[in-house]
């Protein structure tokens, strides 16, 4: 997917902001194709429009942007929610990544980061700000304690194994190619059916099963 095919709904409840971050976005080839101040107005407008990423705010007055998250996200399989806050707290993150987010990005970062994210975002990657990432992967360890009943687990081939090892371990798509020496489509192609198999809906979703699972460790020899 190119940055020029890639849309965006950008939603925050302070104008400037939110309107800056849409200029920005369009001046870099992304199709900004709605905003929005409040959560009900970007669960309803998502609805309509679509959008293969929803640049999300948390502070959005009486419904937060962690409801908004979790109702598109369900609702929008398609639609990827890449979180743009200004709060840095572990909570915040864990409760937006556990509504369904796919990443998330605290307000400091540059116009470039910005981009980056979004486009990895559309891209079906997880993104974080710095130092973020290992916070999620570690609540997902604790959440790990229980064992699940692996006698109807989905049947996984040896391929798909190894590129949920590595997307646990947060390499990118392009980066798990380089590794095993195959195509970037051919990745993706292993990430998809794999979602399918497990029926999960992304790739933080993965990385948690794989947590869970034991995945993200190196086989013994």
């Amino acid at each position: 997917m190119t940055e020029q095919r890639v849309s965006v709904m950008v939603v925050d409840d302070h104008p400037l902001w939110r309107d800056g971050v849409a200029r920005d976005l369009a001046e870099r080839g992304f199709e900004v194709v709605a905003t929005a101040g409040d959560a009900e107005a970007a669960v309803r407008i998502a609805r309509a429009v679509r959008p293969n990423v929803v640049l999300m705010d948390l502070n959005l007055g009486t419904v937060s942007g962690v409801d908004a998250t979790l109702r598109i996200t369900g609702e929008l399989p398609g639609t990827r929610v890449l979180v743009l806050s200004a709060s840095g707290e572990h909570s915040d993150v864990l409760e937006a990544v556990k509504a369904g987010a796919s990443g998330y990005l605290v307000k400091s970062a540059s116009a470039e980061e910005l981009v980056e994210a979004v486009r990895r975002t559309a891209a079906g990657d997880a993104v974080f700000t710095a130092g973020l990432a290992g916070l999620v992967l570690g609540e997902y360890r604790r959440m790990a304690a229980a064992p699940d009943d692996t006698d109807s687990a989905p049947q996984l081939t040896e391929r798909e194994t190894e590129v949920l090892r590595l997307v646990a371990k947060g390499l990118t798509a392009r980066q798990i190619a380089t590794r095993l020496v195959i195509s970037h489509r051919t990745v993706e192609n292993h990430v998809q059916s794999t979602l399918r198999k497990l029926q999960l809906h992304n790739r933080v979703e993965l990385a948690r099963y794989a947590i869970e699972h034991g995945l993200d460790q190196e086989p013994e020899a």
